[in-house]
């Protein structure tokens, strides 16, 4: 399901690879469509192995946006410029044992503008598993 999509640190919004150039990738944004390099040098993140951290262990990303899909029928999340106290509550409502020392508002409020982003797009599906993945994978190839 995040297959495929990235976080690149200083750039808004998600993208995805669609090239690889000799000293960097091409990314193409999910936003506007623009495509342009990302380097080496810059912190690129695959969505895929994005994980929060919990008191117990580790939730993987798209279980945590498959809660929020679940609490809001499939809508959008709460707002992310809301107040520091609205998301904080309205995560724990989502993973009740996030981690509160390690988890910053500012996690809280990317998380959730990734997943309005990707409801918006409509590029998120709750029911996608893995192997799902890896036939339609095959399937494009």
């Amino acid at each position: 399901m995040l297959k495929g999509l990235l976080a690149i640190s200083g750039q808004r919004g998600l993208f995805k690879m669609v090239s690889q150039a000799k000293n960097s990738i091409i990314v193409e944004s999910l936003m506007d469509g623009k495509r342009m390099p990302a380097y080496a040098t810059s912190r690129i993140s695959a969505l895929e192995d994005i994980s929060i951290y919990t008191e117990d262990e580790d939730v993987k990303l798209f279980d945590v946006f498959k809660a929020i899909f679940e609490k809001e029928n499939g809508g959008k999340a709460i707002e992310p410029k809301s107040s520091a106290n609205e998301l904080k509550t309205y995560f724990e409502g989502i993973l009740p044992l996030y981690d509160k020392d390690r988890v910053y508002v500012s996690d809280i409020k990317k998380v959730l503008t990734w997943y309005n982003a990707l409801i918006e797009k409509d590029l998120f599906d709750p029911n996608a598993t893995e192997d799902e993945e890896s036939e339609e994978e095959k399937a494009e190839d």
